[in-house]
């Protein structure tokens, strides 16, 4: 499902944008902490967002601008020739920090309980430490599993949407949450399911490595 592997097919999106902040010799790092600064002013937005739709489409705004310069810091290092290690490394810093800063901006907004926004949280850490974890162990960096960072975002954003569209709680059987309140509990049950995933995956690597060499 994951939505990471299609970036390659945003190319003609981005490409403009590449060159542009290329000719201004924007530096890739500069783009990326350009994308936390969004990330964190989306989830202050988000706190202060219950029952004011125009603070939740600044939101909304901050969001696609984390999303969109978070797509453009590694396709401006490998045109100009800077990309790193230190650069990836500091991609997924940021891209961990920018992560607590909305979701937890979502929740502690009024959004979900904390006690359920914290299970979100901990799913979407757990699995994308699992990714890098794997590529630690020898593995090669995990994207796989049903959950990934671009599946988060397109699910914050049209859940935002359709909160602004329609801010009443909705469910069943007793069992309320507002829109962006049920995104984050599909987000943390999903992110779960693909820290698992990951962990069987790397665990299937590593054992069929090791077995390989005894033979």
């Amino acid at each position: 499902m994951t939505l990471d592997s299609l970036r390659s097919k945003f190319v003609v999106v981005t490409e403009p944008f590449v060159n542009l902040f290329d000719g201004l010799h924007i530096s890739a790092n500069t783009v990326s902490i350009a994308s936390l600064a969004f990330a964190a002013l989306a989830g202050i937005a988000y706190y202060f967002s219950a029952g004011n739709p125009a603070i939740l489409a600044a939101a909304l705004l901050l969001v696609l601008l984390n999303g969109f310069f978070d797509g453009l810091d590694g396709a401006i290092a490998r045109k100009n020739g800077t990309a790193s290690k230190y650069g990836d490394f500091l991609d997924h810093v940021i891209d961990r920090y920018a992560d607590v800063f909305m979701i937890c901006g979502i929740f502690l907004g009024g959004y979900l309980r904390s006690d359920l926004g914290a299970m979100v949280i901990v799913g979407v850490l757990l699995a994308s430490y699992l990714g890098t974890q794997a590529q630690a162990v020898g593995v090669g960096r995990v994207y796989g599993g049903i959950m990934g960072r671009a599946d988060r975002m397109i699910l914050i954003i049209v859940a935002t949407c359709l909160q602004l569209v329609y801010p009443t709680e909705v469910g069943a059987y007793g069992i309320q949450f507002t829109i962006l309140g049920w995104a984050l509990l599909i987000i943390g049950v999903l992110s779960h399911v693909t820290a698992f995933q990951r962990i069987w995956y790397t665990r299937k690597q590593l054992l069929s490595g090791e077995n390989g060499k005894k033979n």
